[in-house]
């Protein structure tokens, strides 16, 4: 049996990498909404910048999310100032700009602690609280490149977003028959106007540049619906999915290298 969602208003939605880009763009959708918002990043005074522009029921606790402690330290800090939570987005994360044969040991371990980590830690800590409730959200932003690797200077960054649609897919499952009113979602951005192109391990394109690329607005307002609405797979444009499933197709039909899917 599916359980109803509860509108945003006045749910309490923590929001990792929140002082700039999609987070912050998500924390200001929900607080619009009227959710209560923590944001969480280490970029103190930005992270205190989006905090105030959305009002007294946002809390902005600096955090690296690559730190276990400091993740747990941040859950404490949301509950103890709204009681509860019940919306946990693990949106923090970088990129990387260097082939595969380019790769250093390093490089990949940097993109597994920075992608994969920080979103293991965020479920571990409120997992036993939602559990405790039967309800809530999961939300982990991905990337389209985790299914659509074209980027293939962004190698070790699709393998990372790859896992971390791994184990959002199977915490999904495991909790469909042991917590069936805990929703887990996977966003799948594609190009989004941020500054993450340019804070790229090894540097890279700036993301702004990029044609078609969507504002950080639009996905907010993307993800507030699936909060809104309890999706699971969540595509910030609809021609994405289609995207996906011609590389499939393509995969799949032995063209990929030869012939590329529209």
């Amino acid at each position: 049996m599916t359980m109803p969602i509860p509108p945003i208003r006045d749910r309490v939605i923590v929001v990792t990498g929140a002082s700039g880009g999609i987070g912050a763009a998500l924390a200001r959708e929900a607080g619009r909404r009227g959710a209560k918002v923590v944001v969480a990043a280490r970029r103190e005074a930005e992270l205190e910048e989006v905090a105030v522009s959305i009002g007294d029921d946002a809390l902005a606790v600096p955090t690296d999310v690559t730190e276990r402690a400091s993740v747990d330290a941040l859950y404490d800090a949301a509950i103890a100032r709204f009681g509860r939570i019940d919306v946990w987005v693990n949106n923090a994360g970088r990129g990387i700009t260097r082939s595969l044969e380019e790769l250093a040991d390093g490089d990949v371990t940097d993109m597994i602690r920075d992608n994969v980590l920080s979103a293991l830690y965020g479920m571990q800590a409120v997992l036993p609280h939602l559990r405790e409730r039967g309800d809530g959200q999961i939300i982990n932003v991905s990337s389209l490149l985790s299914r659509t690797p074209f980027a293939t200077f962004r190698s070790a960054y699709c393998a990372a977003k790859a896992a971390l649609n791994s184990l959002t897919e199977s915490l999904r499952l495991e909790l469909r028959k042991t917590a069936p009113g805990i929703v887990v979602t996977c966003v799948l951005p594609g190009p989004v106007a941020t500054d993450f192109g340019a804070n790229a391990l090894g540097g890279g394109v700036d993301s702004r540049a990029l044609p078609g690329a969507q504002s950080a607005e639009e996905v907010g307002t993307v993800i507030a619906d699936a909060i809104e609405h309890g999706h699971e797979d969540v595509y910030t444009r609809p021609e994405h999915a289609g995207r996906v499933r011609d590389y499939l197709a393509a995969l799949h039909g032995g063209t990929i290298g030869r012939e590329n899917p529209r």
